[in-house]
């Protein structure tokens, strides 16, 4: 530990008004093979996010929700970014956070290890639910401002959007996302606790 001045830490730190702590960490190394290879039941994907308070918002969420990994596209912010870090509030150490991968890629490898991909769109004709969440599925979220691409929501096995019942427009990412994130843990949690057998 070193004991600095103020002007020291705020030359330092990005922050206009730092918190009054600074910390050098390793960049935890997760890969998508690392992922898979443990058998995820919920995995958040962010498809071009560029706002760093909504995806560290979302690593957050996820780890709040319990799921088991973050992938983080090719084209979205630094996932290590000074701002991202701070909005994660510590869960970017906590889960799996995959980055740099093409949301195609991400999908093949997702379905190819026995997971469902559900696109969070608006657009979507079933909400968050009516959708069975009880199995190994993965959330595709999009960017901010215009959404999933089509290309990108073409690639998933259903669409499934947030109900809105009053009159608002919509939800932002982070907050769509954690109603998402929520209701793949009440499905986990509904088929854990599921009698078996006939």
């Amino acid at each position: 530990m070193h004991l600095v001045t103020g002007e020291v830490l705020a030359a330092m730190a990005d922050a206009q008004t730092p918190q009054g702590l600074l910390a050098v960490c390793r960049i935890p190394d997760a890969s998508l093979d690392q992922v898979l290879a443990a058998a995820p039941g919920v995995v958040a994907v962010l498809a071009h996010v560029r706002d760093p308070g909504n995806a560290g918002t979302v690593i957050r969420a996820a780890d709040a929700a319990g799921a088991d990994a973050v992938v983080v596209s090719d084209g979205s912010v630094d996932a290590y970014s000074p701002k991202v870090v701070r909005s994660t509030a510590g869960s970017l150490f906590h889960l799996p956070v995959v980055t740099g991968v093409p949301v195609l890629t991400v999908v093949e490898r997702l379905r190819s290890a026995g997971l469902t991909v559900l696109a969070a769109d608006g657009a979507g004709v079933r909400t968050v639910d009516d959708v069975d969440l009880t199995g190994p599925h993965a959330w595709l979220f999009g960017n901010e401002a215009w959404g999933l691409r089509d290309a990108d929501r073409a690639l998933a096995d259903d669409v499934v959007r947030v109900p809105i019942h009053g009159r608002a427009e919509s939800l932002n990412l982070a907050m769509a996302a954690t109603v998402c994130l929520y209701a793949s843990a009440r499905g986990r949690a509904g088929s854990a606790g599921a009698p078996s057998g006939p």
